[in-house]
């Protein structure tokens, strides 16, 4: 953790090594809690969750079977776009996180789940479960963070290309299920020569993806429009609208997640023979939560619960709003940050900090009194305002 010491306030500078190390403990403590009261309300839950999402689903695509009539577009839009949400959110997310695999239930297992996504779930495990959640905001290693194509941090040399960040994370938004697939592909760095274009392992994962995104666009906008006979053109279009709406959801949540002010980045070096604790508190200083209603939770797939789900990305996503308050009053008595914000707070404070980094260093001095102050130890967690 080193590298937070060029920081004009260290949020870990009044910690010892002990002090981290017990964090740790008591994070360990919290996740076996979790992990000795699993049961049968818990697999009661994502049951009901599955069945009530395939349903909605289903009702939402037979409405749009007439969907020439105005009504029944927007209802059947609206519906299905809510359902791709909490599938690829609150169900396949959380799914192939391994977090219901204790049930061993096969149909509901990280092992055998696809989601409804262009992205693969074998890749996305890799890019996701395997790299982001261990380098969570290691600058270099974790593609999730500015999803390789963002300055994300002061200390990374501006170039003239910056400049234009704001439209690419904006088309990004727009498109974020093949921008996914893209990362996970590693699609800039694998096409950049020729030797990496050859390369066998990348060709068969690209033959894959195109696989995957083949399937998906044929169900979505050929077979569908197709059974709905004189309500092709306009089904085809609620489709697309409700893949927008997915798309534009889940970008917001996961920026809110990892990129508003306040959330620390950190260096490759500063990872080097980094303890258990070390790991902990790297993701507490690397995660921001969102504040809201149950609805607002359940339609994010609990990650408004960005911080717990950093550290236990393996619990049961329904289980993040019962152990928070454990983990925030952790926060407080080490005198530690706990980043949170309203949805709207939230996603301006990360779109500000996109368009502040898109500047050269020089250009931004002046915004940089915006991020979060540490918390002195013993006081309250406080949401954070994003001008």
């Amino acid at each position: 953790m080193t590298v937070l010491q060029k920081k004009a306030h260290n949020p870990i500078g009044h910690l010892s090594p002990e002090d981290i190390e017990q964090i740790g403990v008591e994070l360990d403590a919290i996740r076996q809690s979790v992990i000795d009261t699993r049961g049968a309300d818990d697999a009661a839950y994502i049951r009901k969750v599955i069945a009530t999402q395939r349903k909605l689903e289903l009702g939402s695509r037979a409405v749009l079977l007439v969907s020439m009539f105005p009504p029944a577009w927007v209802v059947g839009t609206a519906g299905l776009a809510v359902a791709k949400i909490i599938e690829n959110m609150e169900i396949g997310h959380n799914v192939m996180h391994g977090q219901w695999d204790w049930m061993r239930d096969p149909k509901i297992h990280s092992t055998t789940w696809e989601w409804d996504n262009a992205s693969p779930s074998e890749q996305w495990k890799h890019s996701h479960n395997e790299l982001h959640h261990t380098y969570t905001n290691v600058i270099g290693k974790d593609n999730d963070l500015g999803y390789g194509i963002m300055r994300v941090d002061e200390d990374q040399r501006w170039v003239p290309l910056y400049a234009a960040q704001p439209l690419w994370n904006f088309v990004n938004a727009c498109f974020f299920e093949y921008g996914i697939a893209a990362y996970d592909l590693e699609l800039g760095k694998n096409l950049a020569t020729k030797e990496r274009r050859q390369d066998p392992d990348f060709r068969a994962r690209a033959k894959v993806t195109l696989k995957k995104i083949r399937n998906q666009m044929t169900k979505d906008y050929v077979i569908h429009p197709l059974l709905s006979g004189p309500s092709f053109l306009s089904t085809l279009g609620a489709n697309a609208t409700a893949n927008l709406i997915r798309n534009l959801w889940t970008h917001s949540v996961i920026m809110c997640g990892h990129f508003p002010e306040g959330v620390e980045t950190f260096e490759r070096r500063s990872i080097v023979g980094e303890t258990r604790g070390e790991w902990y508190l790297r993701q507490m200083l690397g995660s921001a939560n969102i504040s809201g209603s149950k609805a607002m939770h359940f339609m994010t797939g609990n990650l408004s619960f960005q911080i717990e789900h950093h550290l236990f990305p393996d619990l049961p996503s329904n289980r993040y709003q019962q152990i928070a308050p454990q983990v925030q009053d952790l926060f407080r008595r080490y005198g530690l940050t706990y980043t949170t914000g309203s949805l709207p707070r939230q996603v301006a404070s990360a779109w500000k900090k996109v368009f502040r980094l898109s500047l050269p260093n020089g250009a931004l001095r002046r915004g940089r009194g915006a991020t979060v102050t540490d918390l002195p130890a013993g006081a309250p967690a406080r949401e954070h305002a994003a001008a």
